[in-house]
């Protein structure tokens, strides 16, 4: 039997799927509530910027540091996605909108109570 290393968790197993990395459980049968809704809180600076990187040339425009949580923060990008007409994605606490929609986006934002940038050119 292995010895683990003390600095490294388990996260996923190929036998069980994700794992819980506080109480190393499977995810949906975790009981310490320290992995549940685990969204990556921004800093408050909400920017919008166009990125075309890892997608063979298509842009998108990316709306990160919204500091909601994950229910709220998918209602949101549903709301943007239905106002630009487009099809996007919540990853990592980043909302992604097909696209080059960074004008209406930060006027939906600003709209909304949001104060929001524009980032790059």
């Amino acid at each position: 039997m292995k010895i683990r290393d003390t600095n490294t968790k388990l996260v996923y197993s190929t036998e069980f799927g994700r794992m819980c990395p506080f109480c190393e459980k499977q995810s949906d049968k975790c009981k310490c509530k320290k992995g549940k809704n685990n969204t990556p809180k921004g800093d408050g600076k909400i920017v919008v910027e166009r990125s075309t990187k890892g997608r063979k040339g298509k842009g998108v425009s990316i709306i990160k540091g919204l500091t909601l949580e994950t229910s709220d923060l998918k209602e949101l990008a549903k709301k943007l996605k239905q106002k630009c007409g487009t099809g996007g994605t919540l990853k990592n606490g980043v909302v992604e909108i097909q696209g080059d929609h960074r004008n209406l986006l930060i006027e939906e934002l600003n709209k909304l109570g949001y104060k929001a940038k524009k980032s790059g050119g």
